[in-house]
């Protein structure tokens, strides 16, 4: 006599598996998310003149003008300096999320996660 094995029983599995897959890939999501978000991340512009230092909830931590670049007749250029280097810190977490994300998801774009 041959046992009968209920034919759903592989998608049931196959499901599971899915299932215990996305909790763990969320769990390490969230563990870089806060990984992240505890970083520091620091850019520069003007050959160092200026050095901004966020934290990975982008937020600015630091703001370093060496003296030779505070020229009370050049103003727009100080400030091009703080937006290039604030710019650059802000782009050095997005890339530093995406990579690491990527190492997490394969690849994988998850939706509504950054």
């Amino acid at each position: 006599m041959k046992a009968r094995i209920p034919k759903n029983m592989g998608a049931n599995q196959n499901m599971n598996s899915m299932i215990r897959q996305a909790q763990k890939m969320q769990e390490q999501i969230t563990e870089l998310q806060n990984d992240i978000e505890e970083r520091d991340f620091s850019a520069t512009a003007g050959g160092g003149a200026v050095e901004v230092v966020l934290s990975g909830k982008k937020t600015m931590k630091s703001l370093t003008l060496k003296p030779e670049v505070v020229d009370p007749e050049d103003i727009e250029m100080l400030q091009d300096l703080i937006i290039s280097a604030v710019n650059e810190a802000v782009n050095s977490i997005e890339q530093t999320t995406e990579e690491e994300m990527n190492k997490i998801t394969g690849g994988v774009a998850l939706p509504g996660l950054f």
